[in-house]
């Protein structure tokens, strides 16, 4: 029997697995938002598809998604993730990716982890939306707008309203799978 999934969904068994075991389960871990965000990072203006073929390629040339490491990185190592064929060579996005290491680091100290100051802005739990069809969930909302706007404050990069509300999907802090999708019960 088909499994009736988010119609977003390609028949690639890579956005299958995606799509049935991780996009919208709530993610408390600072490690794993973190990868995310490095994902959301380099797929802004690109197809998800696109970073998920090359998610194992930024894992090792990001020393897997080590923020620790990453906001240490030096001209150097810019140097060979530029020439990395592995992942998406853009420059801005690798420099973004590297400060935005360092303003992550900053969260953690300020409210003892990333995933408190993520969460809060859902009051700690998932938003369950109820949309029929992909054309009904929207790009943005207040609350990624606002998320946004606090993250530029903080420093970071490529976070923009879509970015952060893609980010929010990804991480289970709403649920966006539709009302015909099997996830939509099930996270």
């Amino acid at each position: 029997m088909t499994k009736n999934r988010c119609a977003w969904v390609s028949d690639d068994p890579l956005y299958i697995t995606y799509h049935d075991t991780e996009w919208g389960v709530p993610v408390y871990d600072d490690d794993k938002l973190f990868e995310f965000l490095i994902l959301e990072t380099f797929q802004a203006g690109l197809s998800w598809i696109t970073v998920l073929k090359k998610r194992e390629n930024f894992r090792a040339a990001f020393d897997n998604f080590d923020y620790q490491k990453i906001a240490k990185y030096d001209d150097e190592k810019f140097q060979e993730l530029i020439e990395n064929p592995g992942i998406i060579r853009n420059k801005l996005k690798i420099k973004a990716t590297v400060s935005n290491a360092k303003a992550f680091m900053d969260i953690q100290r300020e409210f003892g982890s990333f995933s408190k100051y993520m969460w809060d802005f859902v009051q700690g739990s998932p938003i369950k939306n109820s949309f029929a069809t992909t054309k009904d969930v929207p790009a943005t909302t207040e609350i990624s707008d606002a998320l946004s706007k606090d993250l530029k404050k903080r420093g970071f990069k490529f976070v923009g309203s879509t970015v952060v509300y893609a980010h929010m999907q990804a991480t289970g802090m709403v649920n966006d799978h539709t009302t015909d999708c099997f996830r939509y019960h099930e996270v």
